[in-house]
């Protein structure tokens, strides 16, 4: 008993300076390729898999049941059901926003849509937007949504595989949209006025952004994005901005020589890059209270160098980076705080693991 005291004591003075470890624990394992999860007020977490099926699960048991009234999918190569979220009022309207690569003409194109939970069936489901225009493609769908203080939904797109679209302002590919939460166009989103350009972008220039989340303390968003061969980014986005894809980049062609500069006048540059590239997906700030260190600090998942990357911030600069979880090789693909104040982490394989740190 004295050692056990001894042990905890010597934990609880470590973690206010980052350096207990915390504790991996696996909450649910048999997961097929999940991609997003989102906690209820109860404690379940919603979980999305990419096949097509929508989840609810207990993460304290791994007891699940599956959530019917759900779109249908273009489930081929990156596509599928993919991010969720909550309203920011459920409690009152019980609106949960899903969003997947769905077929639609020439082609496929990220959508969003929302429907009622009641119990294990989201009801009135409704598509509520859809990137145009719809392209013959199975890859960079983006396709994270995050609603704002405000109440603003935004969603990201990526760029398809096809580089250019993302300087095309009248094609809503490699943009983040800015929305009302029924999908409709906020009136003072930066486009609106323009005849050359799509009103429900909000910045353009992106490339596949899979992260996305708002800062606790400055209620800003944060996204970050794929590069190709490295010129992975963080970005902070701003209404009009152009962050430069495929014109400016750190990263280079797969097949070896350089895309473009690393900066260019009238872009903006991110805030940090990886390069080599980790293929970032989902991102998270620690607002919990179990592991005091890490409080507003930022979490990335890795999905191909398998690893949590811990950021620590000064402001809006990275001072420093950890890799956490590298010793178990799993693609991290999506991050969230759960109510407990643990650190949820979905890993992206046919046998998905929910993994929580406490």
């Amino acid at each position: 008993m004295r050692r056990r005291l001894i042990i905890t004591l010597a934990l609880l003075l470590l973690a206010p300076m980052g350096l207990a470890q915390p504790a991996v624990e696996t909450a649910a394992t048999g997961l097929n390729h999940p991609w997003a999860l989102t906690f209820l007020p109860d404690g379940d977490v919603l979980v999305t898999e990419r096949p097509g099926r929508l989840l609810r699960l207990d993460p304290a048991t791994g007891e699940r049941r599956v959530i019917t009234g759900t779109p249908e999918v273009d489930a081929r190569n990156q596509g599928g059901l993919l991010d969720i979220e909550l309203h920011p009022d459920f409690a009152d309207h019980r609106w949960v926003y899903l969003t997947w690569a769905g077929a639609c003409e020439r082609g496929n194109a990220t959508h969003l849509g929302r429907g009622r939970l009641n119990g294990d069936r989201l009801l009135d489901f409704e598509t509520l937007f859809i990137a145009t225009p719809c392209v013959q493609s199975t890859k960079h769908f983006g396709s994270r949504i995050v609603f704002d203080r405000d109440g603003d939904l935004f969603m990201t797109v990526g760029d398809r595989g096809e580089r250019d679209r993302a300087q095309d302002l009248g094609d809503h590919n490699g943009s983040v949209l800015r929305l009302n939460d029924d999908g409709s166009i906020p009136a003072d989103n930066p486009f609106v006025d323009r005849d050359d350009a799509l009103p429900a972008i909000y910045s353009y220039g992106h490339r596949n952004p899979q992260g996305a989340a708002i800062h606790p303390q400055t209620g800003a968003l944060w996204i970050h994005e794929h590069g190709p061969r490295g010129g992975d980014e963080i970005n902070l986005p701003v209404a009009g901005g152009n962050f430069g894809w495929p014109e400016t980049t750190y990263g280079r062609e797969y097949w070896g020589p350089e895309i473009g500069p690393d900066s260019m006048p009238g872009t903006v540059a991110p805030i940090y890059h990886w390069t080599p590239s980790i293929a970032p997906s989902g991102m998270a700030f620690y607002t919990g209270d179990v592991i005091p260190g890490w409080q507003g600090d930022l979490f990335v998942g890795a999905l191909a160098k398998v690893h949590l990357a811990h950021l620590e911030l000064d402001g809006p600069r990275v001072e420093k980076e950890t890799q956490r979880l590298t010793e178990r090789s799993r693609r991290i693909r999506a991050i969230e705080v759960g109510p407990d104040g643990a650190l949820y982490i979905l890993t992206d394989h046919a046998n998905g693991e929910l993994l929580r740190l406490q």
